[in-house]
């Protein structure tokens, strides 16, 4: 006759697994890293002569902001686009 194994009291009631992210920890370590990168890369901007086509390229920090300014502005259009472009939920059960 075999028995069982019996379930640990101590053991989590669900068996999900925790990832590395799941600990906000981890992601607040993540959040002030790309925070550090990011003042490193503008002050880097004042460290190196830029070849510069036209004068506002010159600018401090110019493409850091323009990156910044364009993916905000793709966030408000996609927001609009997807009004027109959403389909029903059973679309492709029709």
């Amino acid at each position: 006759m075999t028995t069982q194994p019996q379930p640990k009291e101590d053991q989590n009631q669900s068996d999900e697994k925790h990832y590395w992210l799941d600990d906000k920890n981890n992601v607040r370590k993540i959040y002030w890293a790309l925070i550090v990168v990011c003042i490193a890369l503008v002050m880097a901007d004042a460290f190196y002569h830029k070849h510069v086509h036209y004068s506002f390229e010159g600018i401090f920090g110019f493409f850091g902001l323009f990156g910044f300014g364009l993916s905000f502005l793709l966030v408000l259009v996609s927001r609009e686009l997807r009004k027109i472009l959403m389909r029903d939920e059973d679309y492709y059960d029709r």
